[in-house]
């Protein structure tokens, strides 16, 4: 795990290559964009990397409307707020988290839920039923790993919820081939096969939350994580 991040810490800062775009109001007021500009959502070590990988990742801003962000938050809340914020982790890959599963959610949420699954997994998976709910502290960051095999399969999407981010990906045995993405509030995120299997990822700490050369900054963020089973 030190290996892992200590390779994602040295990654090159030349070189960043345009993938998925989408628009967002949102960005306008973080600076990453003038208005009526597109933004880049996903850039990486080389326009080849992102040819090869870019249609396994995906970055869908704006998935939520700010009142779905509410209901959300009102229903998980209340369970949060009962755990205090932890600064290890049983295998050393989060820092300054609390989190939970939810396996029932009132008929709002439930509704949300149901659309991320229709957009992220193909119709029939298998679906891992508890979805993960994962709160990191404004001073938390989840550090570079990949998510066990045994308990989940080819698929990982989340939302989120109250803060702007970056995820970094990095290639397992090939520590200078990277893909940043940039997550915005209340978007979705998707890591499909080789981008799920292949490579690291991680959601980079405040002082390190950097896309394309601009400042991210990182507040308190609530990811609501879903995942298929292994085939």
């Amino acid at each position: 795990m030190t290996l892992l991040l200590n390779a994602a810490k040295s990654v090159p800062k030349a070189a960043f290559y345009k993938s998925l775009v989408r628009y967002s109001s949102s960005l306008a007021d973080s600076g990453l964009k003038a208005e009526g500009e597109v933004p880049l959502l996903i850039v990486g070590s080389s326009r080849d990397l992102v040819n090869r990988v870019g249609t396994q990742v995906e970055v869908r801003t704006d998935f939520i409307t700010e009142y779905e962000e509410a209901e959300l938050l009102q229903e998980l809340e209340p369970g949060l707020k009962k755990k205090r914020y932890e600064f290890d982790h049983w295998d050393d890959a989060i820092h300054g988290f609390r989190e939970t599963e939810r396996v029932t959610w009132g008929a709002a949420c439930q509704t949300i839920i149901d659309r991320v699954r229709s957009v992220a997994f193909a119709s029939g998976s298998s679906l891992l039923g508890p979805v993960h709910v994962l709160d990191l502290d404004k001073a938390g960051y989840i550090k570079p790993h990949i998510d066990s095999v045994k308990f989940c399969g080819s698929t990982i999407t989340g939302l989120s919820l109250l803060s702007d981010s970056v995820m970094r990906l990095v290639k397992n045995d090939a520590p200078s081939e990277w893909l940043d993405m940039l997550l915005l509030r209340r978007s979705l995120y998707i890591l499909r096969d080789r981008a799920r299997y292949d490579f690291t990822h991680e959601i980079l700490k405040d002082e390190e939350s950097l896309f394309n050369g601009q400042r991210v900054p990182r507040q308190r963020r609530i990811a609501v994580i879903c995942r298929n089973l292994p085939a």
